[in-house]
C-alpha cells in the first residue's frame, strides 16, 4: 500500500516572482562574467583555459616531455576542475593549439587540429598534446605559493585562482567573449613589443598611453595582414580601451607572359575562414557584381595562395582590389573592447597602459610571494643544518644518547638546546652521513644558503631591487620571443589609409545594356539588351505600357512623382525581366495616391524644368534631385489639391507652356528662376483648369510636337504665341494635335 504523506504544517512561504527572477538572473550574470566569458587581466586566461593548462601540468606534460591523448586531458579537466561538456573543453584546448587562431600557442598539438579553411579538428581520441614554452612560463612558480588556490567544485581538489603569468598573455594572445550585458574583444599583439612597453613603464611609471604606443604600434595578428588604421585612431583606441582596427589581406602582382598579370593573396585578415572567403567571392563573381575580376583560384598548400585573375590586362590592380575590399572579407575591422576582470573580481574597460600596469603589479606580487616562500624554505634548511653541525661537534655524546636513552629525542633537545625539527633530523641521519666529508659539505651549504637568505631579505626591503628583478625576467621573455625568432617576428604590418578614394561604378557593377519597362500601374522591371519598338512585351491584364527606357546597369534612374518628390533607383537593383516585375512602391517610399509624372535615365550636368498643375515652376540642376534615401527628395513644393504634372529637360532658349484649356504660351527661358527647392514662379495664367505640359526648345529651330501616334509635327512660325511669363496665351496654330501635351521622348527638342 502507498503510504500517505501528511500535508506540511502551516502555509507555504510566499516568494515574489520579480525578486526571485532578479536574484537568479543576477547570479547567472555574475557566473557568466566571472567564470566564463571575461579573461583575468593578470594572466589573460578564462577559467576553462586556466584549468586546461593546470591539468596538463598535473599530468607532467612539460614542453620537452612526451605527448598524451587529448581525451586524457579533457577527462581530467571535466572530472576534477570544470564540470561542463567535454566538447566545449576540447574546443578550447584545440584553439590553444591553432597557430592561426592564437598568436603564441599554449598547446603543442600532434595530429589534426583543424585549419584556416574552417575544417574541424579530429576527435579528441586521435589527437595528442603537451604544453608549449609559453604555457610553461605562465605556470612558472605555481608550486612556490605565488598564487592562491581554491577548492574545486566538489571540494576534492585544489585549483589556482590565477596563474603566475610570466608571459604577457592577455595582450599577446588576445581574447574574445560575450557575457551578460558586456563583451570583450582584444586582438593579439607582439610579445617583444609588449615587453619593451612594460620595461619603459617600469622606468617611467607615469608614462601616458600615447608614449607606450611607440613601443606597441598596433596588433600583431597570427595570420598577418596589413593594418590600415591611422595612428591617431590607434592611439585613441588604446587610450580609451575601445575602438577597432581595419585589416586588409596582403597581396602582390605576379607578372605573366604576354603582358598579362594576376594578383596573389598571401595573407588574409584574422579569423576569416579562407574557404568561406573564396566561396563569397565566387558568388559575387557569378552574380556579376565583380566585373573587373575574371576568375579566382585557391592554390594554397601550407602557405596561403589565392589567385585573382583580372578581366583584362588593362584593369587597374588597385581598382580591382579596392572593389574586393569593399565587397568581401579581404578587409575586415577587428574591434577593440578591453573589458577584463581586474584582480579576478571587477569587470571594467582598461587602457593599454592600465592593462600592462596590472600585469606588472601581478608580477611584483608573484615575486614577493616567491621570495617569501624561498626564505621560508631556506630558514627551515638552515635550522636543520645547524642541528647537523651540533651533532658533528658532539658526535660521541649524540651516539651515546641515541644508544642508551629511552627517549633520545627529548634528551638531545635538552642536552644541546635543539629544536624539534633539528632533533628529528639528527635521529633520521644515515650512518654514512657521519663521514668527515659530509660535515664539510654541510658547512658549505650553510654558508651558501646564508648568503642567499641575506640577498633575498634585501630584495624584499627594496622596491627598486624588485623592479630590477622583474625587468630582468621580462628581458629574458623578450630574448626568447624576440623579433629575430620565427615565432616572435612581427607578422602584421602597417600602411597608410588607401589612396584609391574613388572606385568607378563599373568597378562594382558589370556594365550591360538593359531596357527598363514601367507600366501604367507602376510595375517595373529590367530586360537584358536594348529592345526595339517591335519587341513583344507582356503586361498584366488591365495594365499597359507607360515608360520604356534604354539604359545600362551602371545607370541611375530618376523618378518624378505628383507630390513634387524625386526618387533615385539603381538600374542594377531593378527586378529581372521574368514575369511582370515588381511594384515601384516596394523599391521606394512613395505616398499612397501619388502617381509617376516622369521616369528617365540620370545624366549628370543637365538641368530640368518642373511645373505644377497651378502653373508654377522653376529650373533645377539634375544633380540636385538625386536622392540617396527611399523617401526621396522634395524639390517642387505643392499644397492642397495642387500637384506636379510636368518635368522636362532644359535646352534651347525658350519655354513652351500649354494649359488644359489648350492655350499655348511661349516665353524666354531667362524669365524662369533656377532653384533647388520651392514653389517656383508663375509660368501661365488660367481661368479654368491648369497646366497641361511644359517644354524647352530653340525658337529659331521651331517647336516639335508629337501626336497620339507618336508622329512629330514641327511649327516654326510662332511669333503670335511668344509673350511674357504668366500670360494666358492663345489657342495653338492650325494643325496642332489635339490634347494638352507636347509628348515625345524625354529630352527631345
Amino acid at each position: 500500500m502507498t503510504k500517505l504523506v501528511p500535508p506540511p504544517e502551516g502555509p507555504e512561504p510566499e516568494i515574489k516572482l520579480r525578486e526571485a527572477l532578479e536574484e537568479r538572473y543576477l547570479a547567472y550574470a555574475l557566473s557568466t562574467i566571472m567564470h566564463r566569458a571575461l579573461p583575468d587581466v593578470r594572466d589573460g586566461l578564462k577559467p576553462v583555459h586556466r584549468r586546461v593548462l593546470f591539468a596538463m601540468r598535473q599530468l607532467k606534460l612539460e614542453p620537452g616531455s612526451g605527448f598524451k591523448k587529448s581525451a586524457r586531458i579533457v577527462g581530467d579537466v571535466i572530472g576534477k576542475y570544470h564540470p561542463h561538456g567535454d566538447q566545449s573543453v576540447y574546443d578550447a584546448l584545440v584553439r590553444l593549439a591553432q597557430d592561426f587562431s592564437v598568436r603564441y600557442p599554449l598547446v603543442d598539438g600532434q595530429g589534426n587540429f583543424g585549419n584556416i579553411d574552417g575544417d574541424n579538428a579530429a576527435a579528441m581520441r586521435y589527437t595528442e598534446t603537451r604544453m608549449t614554452e609559453v604555457a610553461a612560463l605562465l605556470l612558472d612558480g605555481i608550486d612556490d605559493e605565488t598564487v592562491d588556490f581554491r577548492e574545486t567544485y566538489d571540494g576534492s581538489e585544489k585549483e589556482p585562482i590565477v596563474l603566475p603569468g610570466a608571459f604577457p598573455n592577455l595582450l599577446a594572445n588576445g581574447s574574445a567573449g560575450i557575457a551578460v550585458g558586456m563583451a570583450t574583444s582584444i586582438p593579439p599583439h607582439n610579445a617583444a613589443e609588449l615587453c619593451d612597453a612594460a620595461l619603459y613603464l617600469i622606468k617611467h611609471p607615469n608614462a601616458r598611453t600615447e608614449k607606450l604606443v611607440e613601443f606597441v604600434p598596433g596588433p600583431d595578428f597570427p595570420t598577418g595582414g596589413i593594418i590600415v588604421e591611422s595612428r591617431a585612431s590607434i592611439e585613441e583606441a588604446y587610450a580609451t580601451g575601445r575602438g577597432g582596427f581595419r585589416v586588409r589581406a596582403r597581396w602582390q602582382i605576379e607578372e605573366l607572359p604576354r603582358g598579362m598579370w594576376q594578383i596573389v593573396v598571401t595573407e588574409i585578415p584574422y579569423q576569416v575562414q579562407k574557404s568561406k572567403l573564396i566561396e563569397k567571392i565566387a558568388e559575387l563573381l557569378m552574380a556579376k557584381k565583380l566585373p573587373l575580376l575574371d576568375d579566382i583560384r585557391d592554390e594554397s598548400a601550407e602557405e596561403i595562395r589565392v589567385v585573382l585573375v583580372p578581366k583584362s590586362k588593362t584593369v587597374e590592380a588597385d581598382h580591382l582590389m579596392e572593389s574586393l575590399f569593399r565587397a568581401t572579407e579581404l578587409e575586415t575591422r577587428f574591434p577593440l573592447n578591453m573589458n577584463v576582470l581586474s584582480a579576478g573580481q571587477v569587470p571594467g574597460v582598461m587602457s593599454l597602459r592600465d592593462a600592462i600596469k596590472a600585469w606588472l603589479d601581478h608580477r611584483k606580487v608573484v615575486l614577493i610571494r616567491r621570495t617569501s616562500f624561498r626564505l621560508d624554505k631556506i630558514a627551515r634548511r638552515l635550522e636543520v643544518l645547524e642541528g647537523y653541525l651540533v651533532a658533528y661537534l658532539n658526535l660521541d655524546e649524540v651516539i651515546r644518547i641515541i644508544r642508551e636513552e629511552d627517549e633520545p629525542k627529548v634528551e638531545l633537545m635538552k642536552a644541546f638546546k635543539l629544536t624539534d625539527n633539528q632533533a628529528e633530523a639528527i635521529l633520521n641521519m644515515r650512518l654514512r652521513s657521519l663521514r668527515k666529508l659530509e660535515e664539510m659539505e654541510i658547512r658549505g651549504e650553510h654558508k651558501e644558503l646564508s648568503g642567499e637568505q641575506k640577498a633575498l631579505k634585501a630584495l624584499l626591503k627594496s622596491d627598486d631591487a624588485q623592479w630590477s628583478k622583474i625587468s630582468d625576467e621580462i628581458r629574458d621573455v623578450k630574448t626568447k620571443f624576440g623579433p629575430k625568432t620565427d615565432l616572435g617576428r612581427r607578422r602584421s604590418t602597417f600602411a597608410d589609409a588607401p589612396t584609391v578614394e574613388f572606385v568607378p561604378p563599373e568597378a562594382m557593377i558589370e556594365r550591360e545594356p538593359i531596357t527598363v519597362v514601367c507600366s501604367v500601374k507602376g510595375w517595373i522591371r529590367s530586360m537584358k539588351g536594348h529592345l526595339g519598338s517591335d519587341a513583344d512585351i507582356k503586361y498584366k491584364e488591365g495594365d499597359s505600357e507607360r515608360f520604356i527606357l534604354h539604359a545600362e546597369t551602371t545607370d541611375k534612374l530618376i523618378l518624378f512623382a505628383t507630390d513634387g518628390r524625386f526618387f533615385t533607383l539603381a538600374a542594377d537593383k531593378l527586378p529581372g525581366g521574368r514575369g511582370h516585375g515588381e511594384p515601384l512602391r516596394l523599391l521606394i517610399d512613395m505616398e499612397e495616391g501619388r502617381e509617376i509624372v516622369q521616369l528617365f535615365v540620370h545624366q549628370p550636368g543637365r538641368k530640368l524644368i518642373v511645373a505644377s498643375h497651378e502653373g508654377n515652376g522653376f529650373v533645377v540642376p539634375e544633380d540636385e534631385v538625386v536622392a540617396m534615401r527611399r523617401a526621396g527628395k522634395q524639390v517642387l513644393n505643392v499644397s492642397g489639391t495642387d500637384e506636379a504634372v510636368s518635368c522636362a529637360v532644359v535646352q534651347g532658349d525658350h519655354v513652351a507652356v500649354i494649359g488644359e484649356n489648350r492655350k499655348l504660351l511661349i516665353f524666354p527661358l531667362a524669365e524662369v528662376n533656377e532653384m533647388t527647392r520651392g514653389k517656383g514662379v508663375r509660368l501661365q495664367k488660367y481661368k479654368d483648369g491648369g497646366l497641361g505640359d511644359v517644354k524647352c526648345f530653340k525658337l529659331k529651330d521651331g517647336l516639335t510636337v508629337y501626336d497620339r501616334s507618336n508622329r512629330a509635327r514641327l511649327f516654326t512660325d510662332l511669333k503670335e504665341w511668344v509673350g511674357q511669363r504668366a500670360q494666358a496665351g492663345r489657342l495653338p496654330p492650325k494643325g496642332y494635335p489635339s490634347g494638352d501635351k507636347f509628348s515625345g521622348p524625354f529630352g527631345a527638342a
